[in-house]
Order: C-alpha cells, then sequence, then structure tokens
C-alpha cells in the first residue's frame, strides 16, 4: 500500500482504500465472470440495510432536495444505478494525466452509490440502492486512482498541494448540504482547515475516513495515526466494523473517530454499469454521509453540529463506558438518528453578533478589536471602604436601637387595677 506524506492516495484513502476484494459484472461481457441475476446486488446488501435500519428510516426521509458532494475520483453519472442523480463539478486534478486520458472513475462511483444510488427496473428493485437514494450528488474529483498514468505527478507537483481545500469551498459554493470525504493524509494544512470551518460556517456537514492503518501503525497505546481531513475538529471522523460490528481490524483507532459503520464486503457500484465488493473505512464513511442527507433533507435548516449530535445520539453498540477510540459512540443506526433529530430541531440558533469569531477566517483574526476597559484601583478601594463603613454603621444603628428596646420593655411592670365600688362583686 502506497504512503504518501503529504498527498492524497487512492490506495490508502481512508479508504484507505478501498480493499477491493472482488468485481461482481452483471453485464456478462466476453473474459468477464458470467452475469448474476439482477437481484443478487440487492440481496448482497441486505445485511448493511438491516444493520442501518433503513427501511423504517426511508419512511421518514430518503434524503429528497438535499446535494451529498463526493470529493473523490470522479463519478459515472451513466451508471444505471445513478443516472439522472449526478452533477458533473469541477476536476481539481487537471493536468496530472497524459493529455486525451480520461479518468477511471473507479472509487468515487462506488461511494456515490452507496450514497444516493437508486438502483434500477421496475421500482428500482435491483442494482444499488444507496442510504440516500433520492439525494443528489455532485462529483468533485479531488484525486487520481492509483492505476492512473498521473497518479505520482498529483503526488509530487506543487500545484495539487490543497486540492481538498479547493475542493471543500467548491462544494460549500456550489449547493453541498453534506460532503463526504472518503479520502485520506497523514499531514494537515492551514488552508484545509479553513475551508473546513467555512463549510461549517455554511451549514454544510462534513464526513471523512478515520484511516485504514490501524492493523499497521499503532503507537504504545494502540492508537494508529491521525488521519486528515478527518481528525480536523467539526469533520465526522468514520470508523468501519466487520460483519460482527465490531471495529475491523484495519480501522484506525484513535481519539478523532466518532462513530462507526460496515466497511467489510461491502457492495457497490463501478463505472461502466459494473458492481464491487470491498471494504475500507471508505465505505463506511459513505454510509454516514448518506446518513447526514436524510436528516438534512427532512430537517434543512438543523445546523451541522446538530445533525452530528443526531447521528452520535442514535447509535447503537455502544461501547462500554459510551465512548472509545476505536467504535467512537457506536454504529450508525438511520432510524435512530432520525428520531434524535426530531427531538432537537428546534435547536438551530447559533451564537451571533459582534466579538463573535468568524469560522471561515484563520484563527487569531478577530472580527473586531478587543475593548480594553482601565479601572481606577484607587477609586475603587474608596468606594469599597465607604461601602464598608456604611455597613458597619447600619448594624451599630441596628444594635443601639435593639439595645433601648430591651431595657424600655424590662422598666415596665404590670399592676393589678383597684376594684371600682360600683362594680365590684357582691360579697
Amino acid at each position: 500500500m502506497l504512503t504518501v506524506p503529504r498527498r492524497l492516495s487512492a490506495a490508502r484513502r481512508a479508504l484507505a482504500a478501498t480493499t477491493l476484494l472482488a468485481l461482481v459484472v452483471l453485464t456478462g461481457a466476453a473474459g468477464l465472470a458470467p452475469a448474476a441475476r439482477a437481484d443478487d446486488v440487492r440481496d448482497s446488501q441486505r445485511e448493511v440495510l438491516r444493520t442501518l435500519d433503513l427501511s423504517a428510516a426511508w419512511r421518514v426521509s430518503e434524503g429528497e432536495g438535499v446535494t451529498v458532494a463526493v470529493l473523490d475520483s470522479g463519478v459515472d453519472g451513466d451508471h444505471r444505478d445513478l443516472v439522472g442523480s449526478v452533477i458533473e463539478g469541477k476536476d481539481f486534478t487537471a493536468g496530472a494525466n497524459p493529455r486525451g486520458v480520461q479518468p477511471l472513475r473507479l472509487h468515487g462511483t462506488y461511494m456515490a452509490s452507496l450514497i444516493a444510488g437508486h438502483g434500477h427496473g421496475p421500482g428500482g428493485a435491483d442494482g444499488v440502492i444507496g442510504v440516500a437514494p433520492r439525494a443528489k450528488v455532485l462529483s468533485v474529483r479531488v484525486i487520481l486512482e492509483d492505476e492512473e498514468p498521473g497518479f505520482r505527478e498529483f503526488n509530487t507537483a506543487e500545484r495539487y498541494e490543497n486540492v481538498v481545500a479547493r475542493g471543500i469551498r467548491y462544494a460549500v459554493d456550489h449547493g453541498a448540504d453534506v460532503i463526504n470525504m472518503s479520502i485520506s493524509k497523514e499531514l494537515a494544512t492551514r488552508e484545509e482547515r479553513s475551508a473546513i470551518r467555512y463549510a461549517i460556517s455554511k451549514g454544510v456537514v462534513l464526513v471523512a475516513a478515520a484511516g485504514n492503518d490501524g492493523a499497521e501503525e499503532t503507537d504504545a497505546s494502540g492508537n494508529a495515526p491521525y488521519s486528515y481531513p478527518a481528525a480536523f475538529p467539526g469533520v465526522v471522523s468514520v470508523a468501519a466494523t466487520d460483519r460482527g460490528l465490531r471495529r475491523a481490524s484495519f480501522s484506525n483507532r484513535n481519539p478523532s473517530v466518532l462513530v462507526a459503520a460496515p466497511g467489510v464486503d461491502i457492495l457497490g457500484a463501478g463505472p461502466g454499469d459494473e458492481y464491487w465488493v470491498g471494504r475500507g473505512t471508505s465505505q463506511a464513511t459513505a454510509l454516514v454521509s448518506g446518513v447526514a442527507a436524510l436528516i438534512k433533507a427532512k430537517y434543512p435548516e438543523m445546523s451541522p453540529v446538530l445533525v452530528v449530535q443526531a447521528i452520535t445520539a442514535g447509535a447503537t453498540r455502544r461501547p462500554t463506558g459510551g465512548y472509545d477510540t476505536g467504535m467512537g459512540f457506536g454504529v450508525v443506526n438511520a432510524t435512530r438518528a432520525l428520531a434524535a433529530a426530531a427531538r432537537i430541531s428546534r435547536h438551530t440558533l447559533t451564537a451571533e453578533g459582534a466579538g463573535g469569531h468568524d469560522p471561515a477566517r484563520p484563527l487569531g483574526l478577530a472580527v473586531e478589536p478587543v475593548r480594553v476597559v482601565h479601572r481606577d484601583r484607587d477609586r475603587i478601594n474608596l468606594y469599597g471602604g465607604v461601602a464598608v463603613a456604611a455597613g458597619l454603621g447600619a448594624i451599630v444603628c441596628l444594635v443601639t436601637i435593639a439595645v433601648f428596646v430591651g431595657r424600655a420593655r424590662s422598666s415596665t411592670t404590670y399592676q393589678e387595677p383597684t376594684p371600682d365600688a360600683v362594680t365590684a362583686p357582691w360579697p
């Protein structure tokens, strides 16, 4: 697996990749596996759909009206399970591949299908169904596949250093409600941090993969390195679970992990009406982005922090103690997340006004100068002394009054009245 210090790699995209296990071909093309029955794909998704409890969630929301930006290697919008749902966005890798070489769009198509695949055939009953089947996908190309000829150029040329930051801002400015980043790198940049703050300030939910180095690169405490952009504050960092809903061995374990989702033997679409089965935190991330899309479709004004709160509050299979660095707050459940969103949807106010920090600006740049108030210590001491003296005087007065009242009462004695001769009783 290729490791690139500062650039994104299609082989380790937190993701890290999609470790592709098998290619399931439904076309019956020569030299490939025999065609499978049309319902085999949906049957293969059954366990994942059950884990996320999507049948119940879809009675509340299917993601209609929401746009999910997929920052990846590009999406095949002609795939029968995605046709009509994909908006072709900007390619920030332009120039890396030789002239005339078309993008492979493998990983990006795969992720997009898990988010917003709508199937095909009568009633959309065949093919891949995504978590938010009525959502739109905005394809923003920010990485190359390992197999593309420009891969090395892309990972070494300075002009591609901040493609993710530019991709985030582009997605926000072109109507994204959720940004899926099934990508990872080892080092962060100031531009990426600023772009993420900008996205959150515009109400956009960001979801990224925690990384797939959990079985290889760990420190003394068993934690794997942080993966970016997942480790940035405000980004939902997603770990992967195995079939038993335990942390997958490859999934990164560190304090950035927020939630987990299925990430082993996940079936999705590939370019040219193909289907892929793979494993990785990439797949888990796409599923969680779909859940975020369901919430934003139902509660479009809900702020990113409250969407994240709903996702974590609705998680199942919570670790002992409520949280751990491998599974976060537990396994995402779409129905429970929507129910949590319903409870907190009315809490949408954010801090505003002078003195607040603009999330789109780097930290350290205040909105306006901080006003310093100078206080006269001598005057403060004088007024304080007067107040103390007045208080003591009041106490002395009260005590004096109490003493005089007590003496007056003690000097007065009771005398029996003399019987009146006229009114006295008869002897």
